[in-house]
């Protein structure tokens, strides 16, 4: 077998979904623990504890507990090179979610095993079950009192439209959970000590096992029993090609404070989901094992490290091996490039990388030249990636910087934020960047927004929150098209984004009706590809 094609084969690459507080973060960085990544792992930040989880970097992360921007690390497990894209859970940030989705080869879906499936669970759900992402689902915090598992798992089929087969099975849950049956192996695995810093030692032992029985209470190993012959007798059977194809969920049981199920979890994750996978371009398919270089820009971050005031371009490779210092193809600029400095993250801490493969991340320095959704390709073979949707915002706010004398730091501030995709900014026609329409999905925004532009940028900024509800991109570009002339109700307001392209933002859908009825040859989208 060829090198690339080995490495290659090697590559996992996926991302972690969840309802706020499912504890995504934490199983995130225990995965890291067990792969040898970090020695301790820092409890996402609680009231017993001022600690704050590897993968949360930005300030206003440790600070609330949560995450607001995607995450990407790296390490090796089992002879297995990981990828993992860790998201952020709550619904404001949900745009960042989905494009990290677009560089995901398959997704771990955490669920609550006290409060199911939740409102953000269904909604990341449904962008992954829209691409066939295969999904594995790790219900967490069995340590604590949790709902039935048979009536999880109904659940999960019913709510998400999946079928679900339960690759381990709890025993008890709270202060009397002792371990998982692995069905796959016909063995109990029994976790002692819940050290949630440190690994935890794993007994196992075959369910003919004598000494089985006595481990746990007569009540609990009857219960066990009786479990397994129900579901050895009813579900779904196993099929991995349903699990790639995205139509059945592999579930596991287990809690990522305490660390139990984790590993196993991971054992049998890594075995299961699929390397990289083929992607769709305009010359047709790509093959991750195409020895010519493509890759797509699905993130841009600034301010990483504060004291550098850089910018980064996160981009997935699709095919090939990239090589430090290669020249490639900017597709969208029309440049050859040099990318001399391609590095591998683990949230602040980064390493240079000389080579990496298909399914690999590696960020890039920016000196502001991508844009979310570009492609770099091996100039021999061009290429270009299908667009990574810009959805609509749903909450508008006019936004300008307090002193005057702080334009220009203001104007930089609020690009660079804008490119990352964290905000959408507008501006009136003819107008310059003193103040400008900043458009999101969710609140949450604005908070970050004003916090990032205080903090990153040294700029107080005034909000004033607009009544406009939706917007919709002007597709016309027809000569002798006059966006002024046409006919729209006196609260429309006519925009345009950073690029130049025209926009209308509206206040009910009733204004939408209005404008495309009064203006036949009008033609409007509900959102734009980068591409």
């Amino acid at each position: 077998m060829s090198d690339l094609k080995r490495e290659i084969e090697n590559r996992r690459t996926f991302a972690i979904i969840s309802h706020p507080d499912a504890g995504k973060t934490t199983i995130t960085e225990k995965f890291l623990l067990y792969g040898g990544a970090i020695q301790e792992a820092g409890m996402v930040k609680g009231k017993k504890n001022s600690r704050h989880a590897v993968s949360d970097w930005m300030e206003i992360e440790k600070q609330r507990g949560i995450s607001v921007t995607s995450s990407v690390l790296q390490f090796r497990y089992a002879g297995k090179c990981i990828n993992i894209l860790d998201t952020p859970g709550h619904q404001d940030f949900s745009e960042d979610t989905y494009r990290t989705l677009m560089a995901a080869d398959s997704a771990v879906m955490v669920i609550d095993a006290s409060k199911g499936v939740e409102a953000q669970t269904r909604k990341l759900f449904k962008v992954c079950a829209m691409r066939g992402v295969p999904i594995f689902t790790f219900i967490n915090k069995m340590d604590r009192e949790a709902r039935d598992p048979y009536e999880l798992l109904e659940e999960i089929e019913n709510e998400l439209g999946i079928g679900v087969y339960a690759v381990n099975w709890p025993i008890g849950s709270g202060p009397r959970f002792r371990g998982v049956y692995d069905r796959m192996d016909d063995q109990v695995i029994q976790f002692e000590g819940a050290d949630s810093r440190h690994e935890v030692r794993a007994t196992r032992l075959s369910i003919d096992d004598p000494i089985l029985e006595g481990t746990m209470p007569k009540e609990q190993y009857d219960t066990l029993c009786d479990d397994i012959e129900l579901l050895s007798g009813a579900g779904d059977a196993f099929d991995l090609a349903a699990v790639h194809a995205g139509k059945l969920s592999p579930v596991f049981f287990g809690s990522a404070l305490t660390n139990f199920g984790v590993e196993p979890f991971l054992q049998k994750f890594l075995q299961m989901t699929p390397p990289p996978a083929p992607r769709t371009a305009d010359i047709g398919v790509v093959d991750p094992f195409d020895t010519h270089f493509s890759a797509f820009v699905f993130k841009i971050q600034a301010n990483m490290n504060k004291a550098h005031r850089d910018r980064v371009a996160f981009m997935r490779i699709c095919s090939g091996k990239f090589v430090r210092g290669q020249d490639v193809l900017h597709v969208q600029s029309g440049k050859k490039m040099a990318l001399a400095a391609p590095q591998q993250l683990m949230a602040q801490d980064r390493s240079i990388v000389d080579e990496a493969y298909a399914g690999d991340i590696i960020g890039i320095f920016d000196p502001g030249v991508f844009s979310i959704g570009d492609t770099v390709c091996d100039p021999k073979r061009k290429c270009v990636y299908s667009g990574i949707p810009t959805f609509a915002p749903e909450l508008f706010a006019r936004v300008r910087q307090k002193d005057t004398l702080k334009r220009k730091q203001f104007v930089k501030g609020v690009e660079q934020i804008a490119q990352e995709g964290a905000i959408q900014i507008f501006r009136e026609p003819g107008t310059g960047m003193e103040e400008v329409i900043v458009g999101v999905v969710g609140v949450l925004q604005f908070e970050v927004l004003e916090y990032r532009l205080k903090n990153e940028y040294n700029v107080e900024i005034i909000r004033e929150n607009l009544p406009y509800e939706h917007v919709r991109w002007v597709e016309n570009d027809e000569e002798g098209f006059d966006i002024k002339s046409l006919q729209l109700t006196s609260d429309t307001k006519i925009v345009e984004d950073l690029k130049g392209g025209s926009l209308l933002l509206f206040t009910s859908p009733w204004n939408i009706t209005y404008a495309t009825d009064h203006n036949p040859s009008l033609r409007l989208a509900e959102f734009s590809e980068n591409a």
